[in-house]
């Protein structure tokens, strides 16, 4: 994988550039970056910089014989390690590499939840286990094969858990020209034991622009439909590549609507026909819509809050969002986060749809009309 097949990050990959042009490769880095930020993907077209036979100014060569195998993951001196889930206590990751190689090739923005499908794991819990760590020190005790670094990539070492501090001599004291590289999402997660022995490299989420560019550019979606998608995706693009095609209606103009109609108190048949109305688009387009009313309302939350500067909404949802706040208290906004955090909590639980998005029709109308802020189980007055 090359620096230049992954989106943004280019500060990132110009500082990586120069460890290596500078001599300054440390032998244990820690990637620590949000979901979908491409901190993985970073750490691959690290290592095939690293290992490249003809390096470029700004990139690996990506046709030498060392970029080769690394665009399919096979290079004898390149090793992985990640959270899966163990039938019997002495699997290790090579157990499945094939799997491994197939999901990351086909999603370099790779999540936990993608990995899981591949392996058909249901609600087993994911964990990096000492079988596999005693793996990762047999493998690295021996010399590298071709390259002039022998390099292991540990995707998400929070599944470590105490087992890791197997780890630690190795990490410490490794063999001549062995590279760690650490992918981690979760910096308190994370043994210190670990954290301690490892130079941390911070990737940002990905802006909202980045993203609006890479699907205009890649996924021929429209101004709109980019700019609403990024937007929700919070600088996750795992998030943003899951919701391509998922709803052609404006999340935007339904949950406005949805809201001028509770703050209206109309009759309950209006309310009714909206309830039944968003049972019907799925529970991916459930969630997502959910996901866009929280962040739509944190913006508002910040603008009652006098940091209108850090809203980023375009410019048709501003002006909606700037008129909102005219009739809505900072308290209110927030107890209306809540209920959507709330609810979509249920419907990642699979709730009843109808059901559930009535009783939240009913909090929004206590909220904007009586002004009735839940407390726990309570409705308390604002």
């Amino acid at each position: 994988m090359q620096f230049s097949t992954i989106i943004g990050q280019q500060e990132i990959k110009q500082r990586l550039v120069n460890t290596v042009k500078e001599n300054r490769v440390s032998h244990a880095q820690l990637f620590l970056g949000p979901e979908g930020s491409g901190s993985l993907a970073l750490a691959v077209a690290y290592a095939q910089y690293v290992s490249c036979e003809d390096k470029q100014e700004n990139d690996s060569c990506g046709v030498c014989s060392s970029c080769r195998k690394y665009q399919k993951l096979v290079h004898p001196d390149l090793h992985f390690s990640y959270p899966f889930f163990a039938k019997k206590s002495d699997e290790t990751a090579l157990n499945y590499i094939e799997e491994w190689r197939d999901a990351f090739l086909a999603n370099l923005y790779l999540s936990l939840d993608i990995w899981r499908s591949y392996l058909q794991a249901e609600n087993k819990q994911a964990n990096i286990n000492i079988a596999e760590c005693h793996q990762i020190i047999k493998k690295l005790g021996f010399k590298p094969f071709e390259s002039p670094y022998k390099i292991l990539i540990l995707w998400l070492p929070e599944y470590l858990d105490k087992e890791g501090n197997a780890l630690l001599k190795i990490i410490e004291e490794p063999q001549p020209n062995t590279l760690f590289l650490l992918v981690a999402q979760n910096q308190d997660q994370i043994l210190n034991t670990i954290l301690s022995r490892t130079q941390l490299v911070k990737i940002p989420r990905l802006k909202d622009e980045v993203i609006k560019e890479y699907l205009i550019a890649e996924h021929n979606q429209t101004e709109h439909a980019a700019t609403e998608i990024a937007f929700l995706s919070s600088g996750n693009l795992t998030e943003a590549l899951a919701m391509l095609g998922e709803n052609e209606n404006s999340f935007h103009d339904m949950f406005v609507n949805w809201l001028r109609m509770c703050y209206a108190n109309k009759k309950g048949s209006d309310i009714l026909s909206f309830v039944d109305e968003l049972a019907k688009i799925g529970r991916e387009n459930q969630k997502n819509f959910m996901r866009y009313g929280i962040s739509y309302i944190r913006e508002c939350c910040m603008i009652l809050a006098g940091a209108s500067n850090l809203v980023h909404l375009p410019a048709d949802e501003l002006d909606t969002a700037q008129k909102m706040t005219k009739v809505m208290s900072l308290p209110m906004a927030e107890a209306i986060g809540n209920i959507l955090e709330k609810a979509h909590y249920h419907v990642e639980r699979n709730a009843n749809p109808k059901i559930l998005f009535l009783d939240v029709s009913l909090q929004l109308v206590s909220v904007l009309n009586f002004k009735i802020i839940p407390q726990g189980n309570q409705y308390i007055p604002n």
